[in-house]
């Protein structure tokens, strides 16, 4: 029992650490900026490319998308070996989703940044990309987002419209198992959709405003 917490407590810790590491940030002070003092003033990739340019906000999205993937990536593939859980599915995807929720926490929460982060949703889709169950669901949702981006010009609406969809074929490609072997699952899918929902408040009252910031990472220009 002793050495099974530890060895959780290590995979959390990393995953942590690893997910904490604030990308959009440290380009943007390759640049001799500071984003969280321009812009929306978030360490996200959107931020980082309306004040350094759409290069540097790819950029962070796939260095914030890797960092989620890595980390649960390797918990998949050694998880089970270190904790013997490979025959308890349900221990198994307990143990793994503890883990995945690490490098998500890291973004919200990074220890580097006084744990004033963003809004994860770069590192949530590494996250459930590196999960066997929930791979192909994330690949549709992230289609999804890209529709929804050039149907509507706001990734805040893009966001939210993503993740919702993520959930609903999550259900309902697992609907069966959602509720039994996959619990841990799908309680880590919808705290991620409410953590969307919920970062995203500010962006939904500016929506409402006619002040959200729209794509191509330039102020919505007023009639």
């Amino acid at each position: 029992m002793i050495a099974t917490a530890a060895i959780m407590a290590a995979w959390i810790v990393g995953g942590y650490l690893v997910g904490a590491i604030p990308f959009g940030w440290l380009i943007g002070k390759m640049r001799g900026v500071d984003i969280r003092q321009r812009g929306s003033k978030n360490i996200g990739a959107t931020n980082c490319g309306r004040v350094c340019g759409w290069p540097c906000g790819v950029a962070a999205f796939l260095l914030d998308v890797l960092k989620g993937f890595l980390p649960v990536l390797a918990a998949v593939a050694w998880l089970p070996d270190q904790l013997d859980v490979a025959a308890d599915p349900h221990r198994r995807w307990l143990f793994t989703m503890l883990i995945a929720g690490s490098p998500i926490l890291g973004h919200l929460l990074p220890v580097y940044l006084k744990f004033k982060g963003g809004k994860a949703v770069a590192t949530s889709l590494g996250v459930v990309l590196a999960l066997p169950m929930l791979r192909w669901v994330a690949v549709a949702a992230f289609v999804v987002w890209c529709l929804a981006v050039l149907a509507t010009g706001y990734v805040s609406v893009a966001s939210t419209v993503a993740a919702l969809a993520f959930a609903g074929a999550y259900l309902g490609l697992w609907w069966a198992r959602a509720g039994n072997e996959y619990l841990a699952v799908t309680v880590l899918v919808f705290h991620i959709l409410g953590l969307v929902i919920i970062r995203h408040r500010a962006n939904y009252l500016r929506l409402i405003k006619g002040s959200e910031n729209g794509v191509l990472w330039r102020k919505k220009k007023e009639a």
